[in-house]
């Protein structure tokens, strides 16, 4: 049941992670990962290879594989995603986002409107953020629960360390039935988020990616940042392992993403199902009639 692989960006699960040690660029002796040209070569090759064990997974039917990614705006999960994924066939995996709560979602508990968009045997699931918001964006915005219809009082302590061990608890679960649980926190500097914001400005084909409100969420960053540090540590299981990938350097974030989807797919037991004996025979005379001249 253990998903983790050996990876420098894997978050422990002795809660030793801490935000203030991780990097946000490649690591200096990574020039040739962290070449833009040499990068997409390396995603090209992963992708390759994600789509033969994608077509395995689908085979073998007994597995899944879902996607958490989490980060501050402008950190580049849209893009990784579109970037690691694409070359996948799109009948196996589906992309899903979640934004502010429905009013129906809203009736349930905080887990159900992802519940209802797991991946079944066989697929890949994409969470573009997730259940994990309602330990993040809440959190940082307790007042948001006042919205939530909690069927009790409770402090805001043991919100966060309930809703912590419900989700260890779903993650666990997933796990035994089947379902290898990934999940990257892509980690975008301050400074970079904020380049990233003024190119969105300065760019009229991408004045539609901004927003007033990204900004206003960025100066809470500190907050942010305490946030992510608590969920990670609360929430990286071997089962459900996170990865604070560096996301300063976009090539080099993504790369990183699809190394960790190929080795994970790759550890996974898979195999093509093998006819029964009497089914090959009768493929066997199948392929005779079908091959008289």
């Amino acid at each position: 049941m253990e998903h983790s692989v050996d990876s420098p960006y894997l978050v422990p699960s002795d809660g030793a992670f801490r935000i203030a040690d991780a990097p946000t660029t490649p690591p200096e002796d990574s020039s040739a990962d962290s070449d833009a040209k040499g990068a997409n070569k390396k995603i090209k090759k992963r992708t390759k290879q994600l789509d033969k064990l994608q077509r395995l997974l689908y085979a073998d039917d007994r597995h899944s594989l879902l996607l958490v990614f989490q980060a501050m705006d402008a950190a580049g999960k849209d893009g990784t995603i579109r970037a690691v994924l694409s070359g996948l066939n799109p009948a196996g995996f589906q992309v899903h986002s979640f934004k502010q709560p429905s009013a129906e979602e809203r009736d349930h508990d905080f887990l159900w409107r992802t519940a209802c968009r797991l991946p079944e045997r066989g697929r890949i699931g994409v969470f573009n953020r997730s259940y994990y918001e309602e330990v993040l964006v809440v959190r940082v915005h307790p007042e948001y629960l006042a919205g939530q219809q909690l069927p009790r009082e409770v402090s805001l302590d043991q919100v966060w360390d309930q809703r912590f061990t419900s989700i260890r608890d779903h993650e666990q679960h997933l796990a035994r039935n089947g379902t290898a649980v990934v999940k990257f926190w892509l980690n975008v500097s301050h400074e970079e988020q904020h380049r990233r914001f003024v190119a969105r400005i300065d760019d009229p084909a991408k004045n539609w990616k901004f927003s007033a409100g990204d900004v206003a969420e960025s100066r809470l960053w500190d907050d942010y940042m305490q946030a992510y540090e608590e969920a990670l540590n609360a929430t990286s299981r071997p089962w459900a392992p996170w990865y604070a990938i560096p996301a300063d350097d976009k090539p080099f974030m993504r790369k990183c993403v699809a190394d960790i989807l190929v080795e994970t797919l790759s550890r996974l037991p898979l195999k093509y199902p093998e006819p029964r004996k009497k089914d090959r025979e009768k493929m066997g005379a199948l392929r005779g009639e079908l091959t008289k001249t």
